[in-house]
């Protein structure tokens, strides 16, 4: 069974090679793709990776540890990323901190039991006006306070 996931996921990445190109710019594109559909790149997807570019395996690593959006570990359904810029810790970003670890029952780097919600910081999400703000997946919350964070995470519990 589990060649047989293997195996899927070699032509999944073999058709994305094919339509993004097979030339070293390509990395990321397909990196991104993956991570869309499986939440992160496992190593087996790197080696393949690495395998269909002509790349070394490390090249495919640095750049994934390198951006804070691509993931080589197991993630939750959702993630949730809270500003850690110095004008969100003006605008009260700790104690949003706090109310979220609180509701969830995590700290920052964890991920839910359930494996649901993952909960971590970025170092800016360009929103110093609009602070404290966070990301959940796609979208963009700003103002926040503690309140409206935990109704927030209510939403996709």
């Amino acid at each position: 069974m589990l060649l047989l996931e293997k195996n899927s996921l070699t032509e999944e990445i073999e058709e994305l090679v094919n339509l993004m190109g097979h030339e070293r710019s390509s990395l990321l594109p397909i990196l991104q793709a993956l991570q869309r559909k499986h939440k992160y790149i496992s190593d087996f997807a790197q080696q393949e990776i690495a395998r269909l570019l002509d790349i070394h395996p490390v090249e495919v690593y640095s750049v994934i540890s390198f951006y804070a959006f691509l993931h080589s570990e197991p993630h939750g359904r959702n993630i949730v990323r809270l500003c850690q810029t110095i004008t969100c810790d003006m605008a009260g970003k700790d104690a949003v901190a706090k109310a979220i670890e609180r509701e969830l029952g995590i700290t920052f780097g964890q991920t839910t039991k359930d494996k649901r919600i993952t909960l971590e910081y970025a170092n800016c999400l360009g929103m110093c006006d609009q602070g404290p703000a966070m990301i959940v997946n796609d979208r963009v919350y700003t103002h926040l306070t503690p309140e409206k964070a935990v109704n927030i995470l209510n939403e996709i519990k």
